[in-house]
C-alpha cells in the first residue's frame, strides 16, 4: 500500500479537542486530554508533562551519543553514565542527557551537559528529529545529539565532571564493539538496568553487524 492510499479509520483522523489540568508539581504536571478517535467517538486520556520545556526549541531535553576517538590506535568508545533513578528504584545506565535551558540551543545544551556530566569536551556533529520515548504516557520529547570527543585534545586528558548539587553520577566508557553484551554483563553483575534509548542503540549496532 502506498503512502498516499486512503486508509479507512486512519489514525491521522484523530484529533485533540481540549486539555484540562489535573495536578501541578514543581517539575511535572498531569493533564486530561479530551480527543476524538478516527471514528469520531469522544475519548479521554491522561498524560504527564514537564513544566520546563524550552520555548526557544519546543524541546524538553537532549540525549547525547558521544563517541571517544583515540588517534593512536583508532579505537572507538562511547561515554555512558550511571545514576539512581527514584521511579525505577534502581541505578540506570544511560546516555549523558539534560534539559534544555531557556534561550539555549540544542547544540549548546549537548556540549554543556557532556562537560557537566562527564568532563569531556566534544564537537557537535548532528542531531535527530524530535523523538518521544513514552508517547502513551507523556508528551515529553527530546533529540539525540551526536558529539565526537578527541582524546588527543589536552582538555580530555583528565576529564572531571562538573556535577550540580544533588547529582550523583558515575561516568564510564565502553567499547562500541560488543556494546550490548558489555551492558548486559554490567547489569547482571551490579543489579542495575539500562535506559531504553541506550539499549536500542546498542541492539541496533548488534543487528547492523548481523544482517
Amino acid at each position: 500500500m502506498s503512502a498516499s492510499t486512503p486508509i479507512k479509520n486512519s489514525p491521522f483522523k484523530a484529533k485533540v479537542t481540549s486539555i484540562e489540568p489535573l495536578t501541578n508539581g514543581k517539575w511535572i504536571q498531569t493533564k486530561k486530554i479530551n480527543y476524538d478517535d478516527p471514528n469520531g467517538n469522544s475519548r479521554v486520556w491522561e498524560m504527564a508533562i514537564r513544566t520546563t520545556r524550552s520555548t526557544t526549541t519546543n524541546i524538553d531535553a537532549v540525549s547525547i551519543v558521544s563517541i571517544l576517538h583515540n588517534h593512536a590506535n583508532d579505537s572507538k568508545e562511547i561515554v555512558l553514565v550511571k545514576q539512581f533513578r527514584p521511579p525505577t528504584e534502581q541505578v540506570v545506565i544511560e546516555l549523558p542527557a539534560g534539559l534544555i535551558d531557556p534561550n539555549e540551543s540544542i547544540e549548546s545544551t549537548a556540549i554543556r551537559e557532556l562537560i557537566e556530566e562527564t568532563g569531556y569536551y566534544g564537537t557537535f556533529k548532528s542531531q535527530s528529529i524530535p523523538i518521544f520515548s513514552d508517547p502513551g504516557l507523556t508528551n515529553a520529547n527530546m533529540v539525540l545529539a551526536y558529539v565526537d570527543v578527541d582524546l588527543n585534545d589536552p582538555k580530555n586528558q583528565s576529564p572531571q565532571p562538573k556535577l550540580e548539587p544533588g547529582e550523583f553520577i558515575i561516568t564510564f566508557t565502553l567499547p562500541l564493539n560488543n556494546l550490548l553484551h558489555s551492558l548486559e554483563e554490567i547489569c547482571e553483575k551490579e543489579n542495575c538496568t539500562i535506559d531504553a534509548r541506550l539499549y536500542h542503540f546498542a541492539k541496533g549496532l548488534e543487528l547492523a553487524q548481523q544482517l
